[in-house]
């Protein structure tokens, strides 16, 4: 890989290594599982909706008690045990033939997934000094990038065979990633258990903290961009432009190794509160423009000119996703307690599920019904969400110093008291 995808030699190369290991199975998974549960399993697409639609939903939910588990016991060993839960729900997709099999299946997956995000991110933290994690995590996500892109070409190596056997491969090496990803996990240092709670302290604390619950709605919001150019894109391309059909692959490959090339860049600078929520306004900003132009797109125009076009579009937004990522990641941290740092992840990276679950919907609907005023109401909202993430975060930053306060008061009651006794 480019030096500017290698994170820094030690915890963060080995937690770049356990990233690539699934992003290669992962890549595969994503180009083909549509096909092999629908020509293999032989399920309807409303079936195979409704099934993912059912289990992210149930993911998105049980991120932050399997993040407080990682907290509590630990974040590398319950990592691990996730990652290999991962890689056994994927596995159990290979004798898989009926709808109710593949329900349960889907949300072991997506249950497992959501957990392994947390518990991740936990052991990020107790291994990466604070100033150094967004840099790690954007070297993380070059990682990804690079190792889904090379998943994808062996994906489509399946589509191009489209044999029984072909898919089977696929989901085989799919479940023996994850295996890998454990074993890689393994070779990192343990964290400490997190100290256990404060007196008068709810076990999942971060259900109680507002200030970060609004930032969490809003970042969820801002990764409906996430199932944009994976659905949205290639349906408006299809049905609203005269550009060719072979531009959506390459508008995939072109947002994969932008991510993969800059995403470091992107994030240099990106180092506090202030510079995070300007990233983050700068990104719904640009955003917002990308959404202006994939609308021109659908005006009559030559087809070189509408394949530029949209060209442009997608540039910047992969440019507007990658501010994105880095203010959030940055945000996600600062705002979370030392020692609950996997609820808390769990909490923030419930976006991603939510996005999957109801970004399909709403886009399709917003983007191809609509048309045209889909995209710029589509901007707005972004643009919007971005705007409101700096009062949400200094609200956040007065709670915290508040707790903080109310916190050493207490702790100076309890010492005069217990000098008192003396």
């Amino acid at each position: 890989m480019p030096t500017q995808i290698l994170p820094p030699a030690g915890a963060p190369r080995v937690l770049a290594a356990a990233q690539l290991s699934n992003s290669l199975g992962d890549g595969a998974y994503y180009v083909t599982s549509a096909l092999y549960f629908s020509r293999v399993v032989g399920l309807s697409p409303t079936q195979i909706g409704l099934a993912l639609t059912v289990a992210w939903a149930i993911g998105s939910v049980t991120g932050v008690p399997l993040g407080a588990l990682a907290d509590r016991r630990g974040p590398r060993g319950t990592a691990v045990l996730l990652a290999l839960a991962t890689g056994a729900s994927v596995a159990s997709f290979l004798f898989i033939r009926s709808f109710v099999p593949f329900l349960v299946a889907a949300c072991l997956y997506a249950v497992a997934q959501c957990g392994l995000a947390a518990a991740r991110q936990a052991l990020l933290a107790g291994l990466v000094p604070p100033a150094a994690r967004t840099g790690v995590l954007a070297h993380l996500q070059s990682t990804l990038n690079a190792g889904l892109a090379v998943g994808a070409a062996l994906g489509g190596l399946a589509l191009h065979y489209d044999t029984q056997g072909a898919y089977l491969a696929v989901f085989a090496l799919d479940s023996v990633s994850f295996l890998l990803c454990a074993l890689v996990l393994l070779r990192l240092p343990a964290v400490p258990r997190s100290v256990g709670r404060g007196k008068g302290e709810p076990r999942l604390a971060v259900l109680r903290d507002r200030p970060y619950a609004v930032i969490t709605a809003l970042n969820a919001v801002l990764l409906l961009r996430m199932p944009l150019l994976s659905l949205a894109v290639p349906l408006w391309v299809v049905d609203r432009t005269n550009a060719p059909s072979w531009l959506v692959s390459a508008l995939f490959v072109l947002n994969t190794l932008a991510v993969t090339a800059f995403q470091v860049r992107m994030a240099r600078g990106v180092d506090g509160h202030r510079s995070a929520t300007r990233a983050v306004r700068h990104s719904g900003l640009i955003m917002l423009a990308s959404c202006v132009v994939f609308a021109f797109s659908a005006t009559a125009l030559p087809v070189w000119v509408t394949v530029s076009v949209l060209v442009a579009a997608a540039v910047l937004q992969v440019v507007a996703e990658m501010q994105q990522s880095a203010g959030s990641w940055q945000l996600s941290f600062d705002l979370a307690p030392a020692h609950q740092v996997g609820q808390y992840q769990g909490f923030f990276g419930s976006g991603v599920p939510v996005a999957r679950t109801l970004g399909p919907l709403l886009l399709t609907s917003l983007l191809v019904v609509w048309g045209v005023p889909g995209w710029l109401l589509l901007g707005g909202i972004l643009f919007g969400a971005s705007l409101a993430m700096g009062p949400a975060v200094r609200r956040a930053e007065r709670a915290r110093a508040a707790g903080r306060e109310g916190a050493d008061h207490g702790a100076q009651l309890s010492e005069r008291r217990r000098a008192g006794a003396r």
